[in-house]
């Protein structure tokens, strides 16, 4: 396995090019017909075609995330231009969240299929309508769960795989607090269908992990974030490399929406209110309207003035690599370990 790696801190700018002569064959690869076993996870205002495009071009599976678009029309040509963009498998996100005016998801779900994208990731409340309606389009379905019991219920309704997401991870970890570690053990144990890591994932000593708990790879949304494809402002960028595992909050708990932001002072502002006014959304509504992290992340670059969604996997961030080197990196990385460190440790019996 060829590995140019060098022990100190990566840089921002020049992050060390890898060679990857061995990739990782995995459930997750052979049913999708990508050649590492990495995904781009869903994400509000990040999830667009050149993200998603360069992530498959890199050997992962991209993700578009559909309810950034403001409507299914504008979620058809975001599709189309993914497809120009790249001719390798991509996903199209699809998460059902508790809002104050919910979108028309299944005029979402209806493109997705009419554009003829094969592998749909699904997240959030009441999945059956949806996982059945994308299985009887001939779509492979990966479910994104946060519980093992909701992982089961996902495995009987008809999803072809799960995406085990712990508390670790940006965005919603649901409201059971459960890490990654106690997860993936579970799901190797309790689930019939294969399973991917997801919350809190970021380089390749946690996809060696994740393949010895038994997942078949790994989705990953804030270290994708930090890449020179992300469509976001550099600021926000610097703020992840700078970041470590205690630089984010969790806000909305409250209201049993769990969402895990970047600590900032709106984000310790809905907290003051939530504390004050437990329960009420209408009185911090205003501080978590998408809207203010969009102008964040697209315009402003203003860390601080928006609650912004990212994972504890910022303490694993020290570059903004493109998506191919990061990819070729994490694998490369992992290679390693499972070649050499872990088949070291194995040594026969002198009896």
């Amino acid at each position: 396995i060829a590995r140019l790696l060098t022990n100190h801190k990566r840089s921002v700018l020049h992050p060390t090019p890898l060679i990857v002569r061995m990739p990782i064959k995995t459930k997750l690869t052979e049913a999708l017909g990508i050649e590492h076993p990495l995904i781009q996870g869903g994400m509000h205002f990040v999830g667009y075609a050149e993200m998603a495009a360069a992530v498959s071009n890199g050997g992962g599976l991209g993700t578009i995330t559909a309810l950034t678009q403001p409507n299914a029309e504008a979620l058809r040509k975001e599709i189309r231009k993914c497809k120009a963009l790249t001719k390798k498998p991509f996903a199209v996100n699809l998460t059902l969240l508790p809002v104050v005016t919910a979108p028309d998801y299944g005029s979402f779900a209806k493109v997705i299929v009419e554009e003829g994208v094969k592998i749909v990731e699904t997240a959030g409340r009441n999945p059956k309508k949806f996982i059945k309606f994308f299985k009887e389009n001939g779509c492979y379905v990966i479910h994104k769960c946060v519980a093992i019991r909701h992982a089961l219920t996902a495995q009987r309704l008809g999803a072809d795989m799960i995406s085990m997401d712990g508390f670790e991870c940006g965005g919603h970890p649901g409201e059971e607090d459960i890490g990654n570690w106690i997860l993936l053990a579970q799901a190797a144990r309790k689930l019939k269908i294969p399973f991917v890591a997801s919350g809190g994932c970021a380089n390749g000593a946690q996809l060696a992990a994740a393949l010895a708990l038994g997942a078949e790879g790994m989705n990953m949304g804030t270290r994708f974030m930090a890449t020179k494809e992300a469509p976001i402002r550099p600021e926000i960028k610097k703020a992840l490399v700078e970041g470590d595992e205690r630089a984010t909050t969790l806000v909305m708990r409250s209201v049993g929406n769990t969402e895990r932001v970047y600590k900032n002072s709106a984000a310790e502002k809905v907290r003051e209110i939530e504390a004050e006014n437990p329960g009420d959304f209408m009185a911090f509504r205003h501080l978590v309207r998408g809207e203010n992290y969009r102008k964040s992340f697209q315009e402003t670059g203003d860390t601080k003035s928006s609650v912004w969604s990212c994972g504890q996997s910022m303490a694993l961030i020290d570059s903004v690599p493109s998506c191919k080197e990061l990819i070729g990196t994490i694998v490369s990385d992992a290679e390693t370990i499972i070649a050499r460190r872990l088949q070291n440790m194995v040594v026969k019996s002198k009896l």
